[in-house]
């Protein structure tokens, strides 16, 4: 968020699994005063699987082993973003149950700084 605030290109590549976290960050940026483009880059997973074992063998100190059990598990926890998020046409009120984006987020990342939350 303090690179934002800065002005700062940032690439975010954590916290995007669905509509409602990437909407969140979106609206985040857009208080602090930021642009925000959410890029995907689709990979099927044959190819996934590859890249996680060479990274292992690569530089197995920057991550861990990753189960095909497990990845097929995390996969089904994705929401692949459709054309109008990608062209950030829109961006939706906080869920049903929270009365803002950052009530929502502070449920969600519970160590996001108070200042934001």
């Amino acid at each position: 968020m303090r690179a934002l605030q800065l002005h700062t290109n940032v690439i975010l590549d954590f916290g995007f699994w669905s509509k409602d976290e990437r909407s969140s960050l979106k609206w985040f940026a857009r208080q602090i005063g930021a642009k925000s483009q959410v890029i995907y880059l689709p990979i099927d997973p044959e190819t996934q699987r590859k890249r996680v074992q060479n990274r292992f063998a690569e530089t197995p100190d920057q991550t861990w082993p990753m189960s095909e059990e497990e990845l097929t598990k995390w996969r089904a926890f994705f929401h692949e973003p459709d054309e109008a998020e990608l062209h950030g046409i829109v961006l939706e009120d906080a869920p049903q149950g929270y009365a803002s984006w950052p009530a929502w987020a502070a449920s969600r990342w519970p160590s996001l700084p108070d200042e934001y939350a």
